[in-house]
């Protein structure tokens, strides 16, 4: 298709191909800047679209959302993910969405919040003052153990440290691979390619070893895990294959504390760098819990710790990015769209923008305090994507995040070590690298 809307020069060596391979974020935000809402441009064999308005993305996303599929950059974790909830398509993953959702509903949600609480608690107990940690690999491990137990009902403490260092591997070689539009087949024995082949085995060893605990117990526990290996299908009654089940535990395991252990992350990184949300924060937790470990009921009393957490998000959004792929020919915005060109929706840039934020640019978490998300177009914030492939667990993340959150800052303080370049890196999520060093201080 003829190229009709601005947007830097195509190229892979050089170019806006160069310009993406060298630094993803610093593009999107050039490309917005100097060519407006929706940039077009080429990369290898790919059409890209970049759009920027939420009109635009929701056409993208909601009204037109059947005349796309995932990008061929999300599809790049298909060796590790499989056919799961984040990467299958039509039939397949509308029987797996209605399968899983009772799971994430509000009052089931509620029943994880003290088994978040006290993992947390547990967790931080070997938190020594004075000490200096990693926190984004501590909460890593966190999120890790949560969502094994509140979903699997299993105990993956023991594999926090293995499974970390995998998806690490896994997740620099996703983001060396979507940088250079190489698709080189895992099966062709590159150093890379062996890495991640032996990163894809040491994360089935988890998973395999939750599921063949819970096949061989019989035991319905009430929990997804349980949904998922009692599933049948309404149609023809057949059960879940053995490869659906590993593939669907698999995208819960990876997504559901990746996501969450990132934001937190960030908001531990802000929060050190703004003393006076630190306080405030710490203020409100000292009067809503009185020492005593986050409850459920108390999310709706703390306030400033969900505001932290949105700002967070705001900032540095996990999900920095979505893509998906045109299967037939349509319309987005009043331009034509090709089967096969590729849409990306750079969320980091959106969650700055002037439009829709005051100094978009500072940490604030008071900005949330008097309906602004109410009162924003709805793609203009959107941390957990929208549209019918919206987040499933997005209640589940948000209420973990508030409850670890409070839980920390009630016992410590977190100033971050002198010295270190931390860097936002967009692999599979816009990760702290090489991690964030802080220092423990106990809470006054």
């Amino acid at each position: 298709m003829k190229r009709v809307l601005p947007g830097p020069r195509p190229g892979f060596f050089s170019g806006s191909g160069a310009h993406f391979r060298r630094d993803q974020l610093g593009f999107y935000e050039a490309c917005a800047r100097e060519y407006g809402d929706v940039v077009e441009t080429r990369m290898g064999p790919f059409r890209i679209l970049l759009i920027y308005h939420p009109d635009a993305i929701e056409e993208l996303l909601v009204t037109r959302n059947r005349d796309f599929i995932k990008s061929p950059g999300v599809r790049l974790l298909r060796p590790l993910l499989g056919d799961g909830l984040l990467l299958s398509e039509g039939q397949t993953w509308l029987r797996q969405r209605r399968l899983m959702q009772p799971a994430f509903h509000r009052q089931r949600i509620a029943g994880y919040g003290d088994v978040m609480s006290a993992f947390t608690e547990r967790h931080i107990a070997g938190w020594q003052v004075g000490a200096t940690v990693d926190v984004h690999a501590e909460m890593m491990a966190l999120t890790q153990a949560i969502v094994g137990k509140t979903l699997f009902d299993a105990d993956v403490s023991g594999d926090a440290h293995d499974a970390t260092q995998a998806a690490k591997v896994l997740a620099e070689d996703f983001g060396a691979r979507l940088r250079s539009f190489r698709m080189v087949p895992l099966w062709f024995p590159t150093p890379r390619n062996l890495r991640s082949r032996r990163a894809v085995r040491r994360l089935d060893g988890v998973v395999d070893r939750i599921i063949a605990e819970r096949v061989a117990s019989h035991a319905d526990r009430g929990d997804l895990l349980s949904m998922l290996v009692q599933a049948q299908d309404a149609d023809d009654g057949t059960r879940m294959s053995a490869r659906q089940l590993r593939d669907e535990v698999m995208t819960i395991y990876i997504a559901g504390h990746e996501t969450t252990a990132v934001a937190l992350s960030w908001a531990w990184y802000l929060l050190a760098q703004h003393p006076d949300a630190d306080a405030q924060l710490a203020e409100e937790v000292r009067d809503v819990l009185g020492g005593r470990a986050p409850a459920v009921a108390d999310l709706p009393r703390l306030k400033y710790a969900e505001m932290v957490i949105m700002e967070s998000l705001r900032l540095y959004p996990p999900a920095y990015g979505l893509g998906r792929q045109a299967t037939t020919a349509s319309e987005i915005a009043g331009q034509r769209v090709g089967r096969g060109d590729i849409f990306i929706v750079p969320t980091w840039v959106i969650h700055r923008d002037r439009r829709s934020f005051e100094e978009p640019e500072s940490f604030r978490p008071e900005r949330w305090a008097k309906g602004l998300a109410q009162s924003l177009p709805r793609f203009a914030y959107f941390p957990f994507g929208g549209g019918p492939r919206q987040c499933i667990g997005n209640g589940f993340a948000l209420m973990e995040a508030v409850l670890i959150l409070a839980a920390v800052a009630q016992r410590f303080r977190l100033s971050l070590v002198a010295g270190q370049r931390i860097v936002p890196t967009p692999y599979v999520t816009l990760r702290p690298e090489p991690g964030i060093r802080v220092q423990l201080a106990r809470r006054s």
